[in-house]
């Protein structure tokens, strides 16, 4: 079996930690070391990062070709093809591409990444037709949430009939875009939403997802989306937890900085409060993406506080100072905890 460096390495710490402590002999620690082979290159990782570059290439290149408006207009000069042609082209081509990534993933099991990267490929003509097919019904209204809502539903049934974790994403992506649009339009784009601007507004969704997603765990049905759901819902719940505690519960910047970021404390203390309470729950019920979340966003907001309080105020000969310290203190105790973990006898 070849594996990565890492890997091989951590395999061979342990099984020498097993023959030092008696568990096993030295002829069980050959046998078990002859069944693994470490890898001379890591072509798998060096597969997906060479689609994830491609998939993204290509939105920048599409990104540049909407934006550029000579070659709009020559194509707008070449034809004008009604919206809703466009959005059955859009449909029909995105329909082709599922169909083909369908047949691949039952006769190409192991091309895991050229299918997903045909099932991307998909998924945004999915968002072209539902675009265009939002501007040919409606004649310049406002209300442009409800396709958002639509294009949810779509990309929800393709991800169970597909059993795709990256259309799930999708799901989840499209969610949140429809839910900040839907309170938007509700409040006719005020800034603020029952009293809440977006940052309040996404911690409360993220609590949601994440809820959902804990009470769903169990399910079978949702057990290839659980681990998916949880972590996009806890990005959404950590990620506006730290804006609330940089921008606090205001909607302009023009209010926002009419205030000491010292009035903010209080939400600087509920965001590391919630932390605390993720690291808690982490370490408690061996929830190891709590733990991280908590631990990563913890260190996020002590360093945002530090920038906030500190970078006007102290010379920044000083202040960088300080701040190698307190990295170079981490560091040890970081390779300290990892030399008890896994160099310890």
């Amino acid at each position: 079996m070849k594996i990565d460096q890492e890997k091989s390495d951590f395999l061979d710490e342990m099984l020498e930690h097993w023959k030092d402590e008696q568990l096993l002999t030295a002829d069980e620690v050959k046998r078990l070391k002859n069944s693994y082979e470490t890898k001379a290159f890591d072509w798998r990782r060096l597969a997906q990062y060479s689609f994830w570059i491609a998939m993204a290439c290509g939105v920048i290149s599409l990104g540049a070709l909407l934006i550029d408006k000579e070659i709009l207009n020559y194509l707008a000069k070449l034809y004008d093809t009604p919206d809703f042609i466009i959005c059955l082209l859009s449909a029909a081509a995105a329909g082709t591409l599922y169909y083909f990534a369908f047949k691949r993933r039952q006769t190409h099991v192991r091309q895991i990444f050229s299918n997903d990267a045909l099932i991307f490929s998909a998924v945004m003509l999915t968002a072209n037709a539902i675009a265009y097919l939002g501007k040919s019904i409606s004649h310049g209204g406002s209300h442009y949430s409800l396709l958002i809502l639509l294009s949810v539903f779509i990309y929800g049934a393709l991800a169970f009939l597909f059993r795709s974790r990256l259309i799930w994403i999708f799901v989840l992506v499209s969610l949140g875009a429809w839910f900040g649009t839907e309170t938007g339009y509700l409040s006719r784009w005020n800034w603020y939403f029952a009293g809440m601007n977006y940052p309040l507004r996404f911690v409360a969704f993220g609590l949601v997802i994440t809820a959902v997603a804990l009470l769903l765990r169990d399910s079978k049905r949702f057990s290839v989306f659980y681990q998916t759901s949880y972590i996009c819902g806890m990005v959404y719940l950590f990620v506006s937890l730290w804006l609330l505690s940089v921008f606090g519960n205001f909607g302009t910047i023009e209010e926002w900085s009419g205030i000491k970021q010292i009035h903010l404390f209080y939400w600087a203390i509920i965001s590391a409060g919630c932390c605390v309470v993720s690291i808690y729950a982490g370490l408690k019920y061996r929830d190891d993406i709590a733990r991280e979340f908590g631990i990563t966003f913890l260190f996020l907001n002590l360093y945002t506080r530090y920038f906030e309080y500190f970078w006007d105020s102290w010379h920044k000969a000083l202040f960088f100072c300080v701040l190698a310290a307190s990295f170079w203190f981490i560091g040890r105790r970081a390779e300290k905890i990892w030399n008890v973990e896994f160099l310890k006898r």
